[in-house]
This record gives structure tokens, sequence and C-alpha cells, in this order.
């Protein structure tokens, strides 16, 4: 059987814009006829995704996935590392769960890792005429080389031609390139076959000069520069692209009354791209909010998912955003609060973790919004999931991905009805809500995504503003925002020489 062709996309460091990148080079060559898969041998980040058979991966691989227009697999990502403090992680292994582990025990369980990265890139090879690697931060961390399992030495694994990606915008982009090179060795050296610089704002001619002194100095051709661009909304890959917005709002222009969506930036925010679809609607403001005052006159308070949610709970109250939160609750001027999985569980009495599995705290008063309590155990709960609101029966559809299991007290009504789970028909109740609506929390991710029930929320909010809801929803989809991508970067790289770099490989 014949092996797939393979091509490494690596960084001078991490936010340069590999993930965006690899997804343009999917779409760009599944619009040319062929079958092509994303690969990420380790990723580090708090957004995963759970896949049909209930495996979870980074987030930015089901995006690739999707421009590739093909299911995420557990083989796309067989490494997840997910911080749940700063010191230890939860690591995921094709798909699943093994355990918490500081960074001095991962790296003794660094070569059963590998035999786990090996073997899905293989299957991977088998099923795909093209796999496009996206490597990790930099390949040059001189600290890191000898246990690296995603840069060069997953390049070597693949015989695979490396692109590197330095970001313009972040400044000396030329001494990152040569200083990255630098720091390789000469074989490693050898498999860069092409540069593109990325992120640019202004006239390109003004870098010619550079590019020359480039192309001279490295002997390595740059395959093209890309410009920096806003208006095409492809999901970003973890919480770096927040610490990018120093004001940390996303405002629409269109309305001039707009609703303010206030997201709580928990330290360690996971899946914040449940809330991509609410900005970009043109009636929302939306901002991440970090202090008490930011929160003044938000009309949406969201609690979002947390790797770590007693942790984080306790910094909610310590930051005086808790208070706030009781705050604007207590007063009934017609706040919404929403939680999501973690955010879900804070809303509600007591966070039991007996098994220490989150935290070394057993038990914790939570936010007493919710009459619910929480337990965390070892299972993980991993599934696709749809429902239905349960006062409005719009349909969502999204993923549950947890430890911990929430039980309902007094009669609580749930939010969302359960209607099919991993592709089966189910029936069973989710979340709870408050009995006006105003407080509700889910485990469902993605909640957001669904265009009615997105638009049927929104509506809410505006009429308890004594606004006129508005009838025309903002469809959200990321199929024309791939083929966008895709276009820019044909008209900014050079697809001849990139393609001839595929083909003969290394």
């Amino acid at each position: 059987m014949t092996r797939a062709r393979a091509i490494q996309i690596c960084g001078t460091g991490s936010g340069v814009g590999k993930s965006v990148i690899v997804s343009a080079l999917c779409r760009i060559f599944l619009q040319d006829g062929f079958r092509v898969c994303p690969f990420k041998a380790q990723n580090m980040a708090l957004n995963s995704f759970v896949t049909k058979n209930g495996s979870e991966i980074g987030r930015a691989q089901a995006v690739q996935a999707r421009a590739c227009g093909i299911e995420p697999s557990a083989d796309m990502n067989p490494v997840l590392l997910k911080p749940s403090s700063d010191r230890r992680s939860q690591v995921v292994i094709r798909g699943n769960p093994v355990g918490n582990m500081s960074a001095v025990e991962y790296v003794r369980y660094k070569k059963k890792a590998q035999e786990s990265v090996l073997k899905s890139f293989e299957d991977l090879s088998r099923q795909y005429e093209i796999v496009v690697i996206e490597g990790a931060g930099s390949p040059a961390e001189v600290n890191l080389k000898a246990h690296d399992i995603v840069n060069m030495a997953m390049a070597e694994a693949a015989n695979a031609p490396v692109i590197l990606v330095g970001d313009i915008d972040k400044g000396g982009v030329f001494a990152w390139i040569v200083g990255t090179l630098e720091l390789l060795t000469e074989a490693e050296r050898a498999r860069i076959k092409g540069i593109i610089i990325n992120k640019f704002r202004g006239d390109k001619r003004l870098l010619s000069s550079g590019i020359r002194f480039l192309e001279k100095k490295t002997g390595i051709k740059v395959l093209g520069v890309v410009p920096y661009f806003k208006d095409i909304k492809i999901p970003e890959e973890d919480s770096v692209s927040l610490e990018n917005d120093a004001s940390g709002a996303v405002l629409n222009t269109q309305y001039a009354r707009r609703i303010k969506i206030s997201i709580i930036k928990l330290p360690h925010i996971s899946n914040f791209t449940d809330f991509d679809a609410l900005e970009k609607e043109q009636d929302v403001s939306l901002n991440y909010v970090e202090s008490a005052e930011q929160l003044n006159g938000a009309d949406v308070i969201i609690i979002p998912g947390t790797k770590n949610t007693i942790g984080d709970l306790q910094w909610l109250r310590r930051s005086g955003l808790a208070e706030q939160i009781l705050r604007a609750a207590r007063k009934g001027q017609g706040t919404a609060l929403i939680g999501i999985c973690g955010g879900y569980q804070m809303l509600g009495q007591r966070i039991y973790d007996a098994e220490k599995i989150e935290s070394g705290c057993p038990e914790i008063g939570a936010l007493g919004l919710l009459p619910v309590i929480t337990r965390f155990n070892k299972k993980k709960t991993l599934s696709q999931v749809k429902a239905r609101a349960a006062d409005s029966r719009q349909e969502v559809y999204g993923y549950e991905i947890h430890h911990g299991r929430t039980r309902r007290l007094n009669g609580v009504v749930p939010a969302f009805k359960i209607t099919e789970r991993r592709g089966k028909r189910a029936e069973y109740s989710d979340g709870a809500s408050s009995k006006d609506g105003k407080i509700w929390g889910t485990y469902i991710h993605g909640v957001f995504d669904a265009d009615n029930f997105r638009r049927d929320f929104l509506n809410g909010i505006r009429q308890a503003k004594g606004w006129t809801p508005l009838t025309q929803n903002t469809a959200f989809d990321s199929g024309d925002e791939f083929n966008k991508l895709a276009g820019l970067l044909r008209k900014n790289i050079n697809l001849r020489l990139l393609y001839r770099i595929l083909n003969h490989g290394f």
C-alpha cells in the first residue's frame, strides 16, 4: 500500500500561526483533489474536542480536520497535554486520559507516548494521500530536543520536508528565523525546505531586501509573505489568542445597541471556542474579564470551562469577581448568569473532590446560585451529544468532556434534554436552570454554535432590555472561512514550489 506524502509546518515560536497555516494547506490540498489529514504528535492545550467515538484531541486538530472535510480522529493528535496547574498536566494518549503527571514524570513516560505517536502516524499514512504535520512551539528549544517527539524528530520519523513559519508582527522575524536555523543540527537544517513570513502589515515591496538577505544567508527559499488578517474567523488554538487582545473586547459595529457579554477569563480557562459563534453576532459586544470592575453593565456573565474548577473558584473569590457575580444575581437586574462545564459546577452549592482528581482540596462551597452538588471521580465523560433546550425546545449539539457528576436538588429543572449521545438515541437531562431561566448551567460545550438557539437566547436578552428581537440568524459555518483562508494563501505563497517540495520530499 502506498504511504502518504508528508509535509511539516514548524514555527520560530508559539503563536506564529502554525495552526492556521496548516488549516489553509489542508483546505488547499482538499480543493486540489487530494485525500488529506492533519497530524500533531503532541499538543499542549486547554481547548479540546471530543470525536464521535468519544476520543479527546486538541481543538486545533479538530478544526484542521474540518478544513480537510473529514471527521476528526484520535490519531490526528495522539498525545494531548492539558495543564491542570502550573506544574502538572493531564496526559491523554490516543484519545483517552492516562493520568496526571509532572514534567519529570512525563519525560519518563515519553517512550510509551512516542510509540503511540508513531502508530497513529502510520495508521493515517495508510488512509490518506497527504499528511500535514504541525510542530509545536519552536524546533530550536535546546533544552527540550533530547526528548522531542513533535518537531524535528517527528519530521525525521515521517521523512517529511519542513516549512518554517515566522511571525513578522511580533518584530525581529529575520533574527528569529536565522537564530532558529543556527540552533538546529546540520541534518535538521537540511530538512527545512522553505520559509513563510506570516502576519505582515503593509506594502510587501518593503520586505524585498530582507527576503533577499534571508535567502542568501540561509540558502532557503522564502515561499511567500502572508498578510495579517482579522476578517477570516478560524478558531484559535489556545489562550495565547486571548493574551494578544489587550482590551479583551470583541466589538461588532453593525448595531448601535449591543448586548454586553462578559466571559470570566479563568486562569485555567478551557474550550473558550465555545463563544466563537457569539463573537460573530453583530448585536453582541463580547469581552473577557479578569477584574470585578470589568463586569459593570454586563447583560450576560458566562463562567466558562476550566481544567481546575476548585483552583479557579478560589481565584474567583480572591479577585472579587465572585462577589460581583453574586451581587448581579441578588439585584435581580436582569443579568443572565451562565456556567459551562466547570463554570456550571461553580454555580452550584458544593463541589467534592475526595479522590483529588483536580486539586488537594477535598471539598469546597461553590457560589450557591443553583441547587446542585458536584462530585469528581476518575472516570471521564467524553461524548458528542444532541439536545433540546428545556424551555425553548431549540435543538443544540456539542460535546461533554468532564470528570464531575452533578446532581440536581429540590426538583430543580434541567437546562437541556439530551436526545442523542455518541450517535445513539438517548433520553436524559443535562444541567440546571433557575425558575426564571436567568441562571443556568450545562455540561454541553458548543451550545451557542446552534444558530436558532443562539438567536433565541440573544433575543430573550433583547426583549428583557426592551429592544426589538432580530429575526435574521447569523449563520455560524466555518466552511466559507476555510475557503477564504485557502484563497488568501494561494495568492501569497508560491504553491508550485510548495508542491515541488511535497512531491520530492526529503
